[in-house]
């Protein structure tokens, strides 16, 4: 697997720049945004219902240590399979099966959160039950159906 400067080397650095890799890497870095209402939802449910969390990415190394240190992912996420760990990425079906193992609980049990519709359907094919994310409210309605409500904050709309 490429290290983040030799993926560098070859999609960005295969010629002279106007930025040096330090700048590159800078800018790469600050691109990492937090979703908080997420990350809160997530952390909350773990609490209230004694979750398993597993993140499947696909990231570099480096990218992925520093968002993991950077939003406290690992206050409440239990595994981190990610392609620069375990050499398998995501269209790949075999690293939800990873996920599915490391986390020893049956695909029926997990409720997998993903924004690409394509890695969706691969866990659904999988047997995984799967939340396309498109917001923050609809993937709270999608949980509270799959037996996840996050009852804090709820508007509650008068008929």
């Amino acid at each position: 697997m490429l290290r983040m400067h030799q993926y560098l080397g070859r999609v960005v650095f295969y010629q002279k720049r106007t930025f040096t890799r330090a700048q590159f890497r800078r800018f790469m870095f600050a691109q990492s945004k937090p979703y908080p209402e997420m990350i809160e939802l997530v952390a909350r449910l773990k609490a209230r219902y004694g979750l398993k969390i597993a993140v499947v990415s696909n990231e570099a190394r480096e990218l992925n240590s520093h968002r993991i240190r950077k939003f406290r992912l690992d206050r409440f996420v239990d595994f981190f399979i990610s392609s620069c760990f375990v050499h398998l990425r995501k269209p790949d079906a075999d690293i939800f099966r990873l996920a599915l193992d490391i986390a020893q609980v049956p695909a029926r049990q997990i409720v997998y959160i993903e924004n690409t519709p394509m890695f969706v359907q691969i866990a659904e094919g999988l047997g995984i039950r799967s939340i396309l994310h498109t917001d923050y409210r609809s993937t709270c309605v999608k949980l509270a159906s799959f037996g996840l409500p996050n009852n804090e904050g709820v508007i509650h709309e008068s008929s």
